[in-house]
């Protein structure tokens, strides 16, 4: 087995299936999260059946059978329950924890990597993120410790749960059709067919269409990753061919996604973001809408013309958890096609999304291009990868290229100006600098991206 250290990461474990993340590693990371999320529980909860369970879920690659198995083993070594909810969309997961009353759960997943990736996505009691900050170290920490050993006479109870109709009926208290809808799903060739299917199969007033469906296919479509715009070209050509009204294409473990409107054109993350909260105002007036520091400045403008009360964060879906928990946000978006729902118990979906994407939709009297087209008021250039070999000196180059901007150093560096503003974080895991720039128009955008590119050699 590889390094503990290079396979966990701030926010989740993830690796290459049989090089870097195996069975035994499962098993271990089933009992060391089983461990950790139970020594959470306090008064009521820790005497109650369910919360003393771990669901465990799993996306649609070919390996992750044996890896549940073992991690099941691992999770019910430990003492705890184990809730078998099968094969799964990561925020059915977070359904499923709160559904049950369960102290967390385990989503065997590498998201948008390729087939050859696994991994593992922890959740706490109310489905609240475990990273780095807030017990990922913990478990690896245990992981380290651990000897993977059969357990002859554990008593700990497995349960295999279909959650799947529960799990329709909650996603589609969000759906409202005041009209029909044609709309085109692609699955990415993974587990958001299933998602698609038996959450909006069937549905009166709704004709569905589903793309790149089989999550075994030799020879996938395109990698299962949405923010990639050569990855949208058949969802956008399948949609103006059926004249449809909406399309969206899931990631890997359908937790994100991205739309394109009824023209094929795609709508970025935070202009969506920009929409689903006036739609969200309308029913809570005055709440709080939580977005990224990378999203254009139209997002804060929309929110407050809607009565809203705007909450830039730093990027991440831990931080706008937190920020919806702390805050009593009511929705949150985030440029990279996460959208989160207070009634969703503050979790990112991509089913959720889609369904207050859809009632949007279906609610106007414009089609969707119509609504976004008012927002296209800034040219923003989406985030830019730089190689760099130092980040900090990096960073620090670009701070001491512009002057009289106002800084801000969370999550990075950002400086804004009153006609444009740039946002640069580093790389997680490459020698990289992210870049996100925008400005009045796309000339000007152009001549500031031309700064930073000299600024950063």
């Amino acid at each position: 087995m590889s390094d503990i250290d290079k396979v966990f990461r701030a926010h989740d474990v993830r690796g290459v299936y049989g090089e870097e993340i195996d069975e035994d590693l499962a098993w271990k990371v089933g009992h060391a999260a089983a461990q950790f999320l139970r020594s959470l529980l306090t008064g009521y909860d820790r005497g109650q059946a369910a919360s003393n369970r771990v669901v465990v879920g799993r996306d649609a690659r070919p390996h992750g059978a044996a890896l549940m198995d073992a991690m099941i083993d691992g999770v019910t070594a430990s003492g705890a329950g184990c809730v078998d909810i099968g094969v799964v969309d990561t925020p059915m997961v977070y359904f499923a924890v709160n559904h049950l009353g369960t102290c967390g759960g385990v989503q065997i997943t590498a998201s948008a990597d390729g087939p050859e990736w696994t991994g593992f996505k922890v959740a706490g009691f109310r489905a609240r993120p475990v990273s780095g900050l807030t017990g990922l170290n913990e478990v690896r920490h245990i992981v380290r410790s651990l000897r993977r050993m059969p357990v002859s006479a554990s008593t700990a109870p497995v349960f295999q749960t279909d959650l799947w109709k529960d799990y329709r009926r909650h996603v589609q208290r969000f759906l409202k059709l005041l009209r029909p809808l044609r709309l085109v799903v692609d699955a990415s060739n993974a587990v958001g067919a299933r998602m698609a299917t038996a959450v909006f199969g069937d549905t009166e007033g709704l004709e569905l269409a589903v793309l790149n469906a089989d999550p075994a296919a030799e020879t996938p479509a395109h990698p299962p990753e949405p923010l990639d715009d050569a990855n949208l070209a058949g969802l956008s050509q399948a949609v103006v061919r059926r004249r449809a009204d909406l399309g969206i294409c899931l990631d890997g473990d359908a937790d994100r996604c991205v739309f394109v409107d009824e023209r094929g054109q795609i709508v970025r993350g935070d202009r969506m973001t920009a929409l689903l909260a006036r739609q969200v105002l309308a029913e809570s007036p005055g709440g709080v809408i939580v977005y990224d520091l990378r999203s254009s400045r139209v997002v804060a403008e929309e929110i407050r013309a809607a009565g809203g009360v705007p909450r830039r964060e730093r990027a991440g879906h831990v931080a706008i958890k937190k920020a919806m928990t702390d805050g009593h946000g009511v929705f949150g978006g985030e440029s990279t096609g996460r959208f989160y729902f207070r009634d969703n118990f503050n979790a990112d979906s991509a089913a959720v999304a889609l369904a207050a994407a859809a009632t949007l939709v279906s609610s106007a009297e414009r089609p969707l291009s119509e609504l976004v087209a008012p927002l296209l008021r800034y040219a923003h250039s989406g985030e830019l990868a730089f190689a760099v070999a130092d980040k900090s000196a990096a960073m620090e180059a670009l701070a001491g290229a512009f002057r009289g901007a106002e800084v801000e150093r969370a999550d990075g560096l950002t400086c804004r100006w009153d006609d444009w503003w740039f946002h640069a974080r580093p790389a997680p895991e490459e020698d990289a600098l992210y870049v996100t720039v925008e400005a009045s128009d796309r000339a000007a955008l152009d001549h500031r991206l031309r700064a930073i590119r000299r600024a950063l050699g």
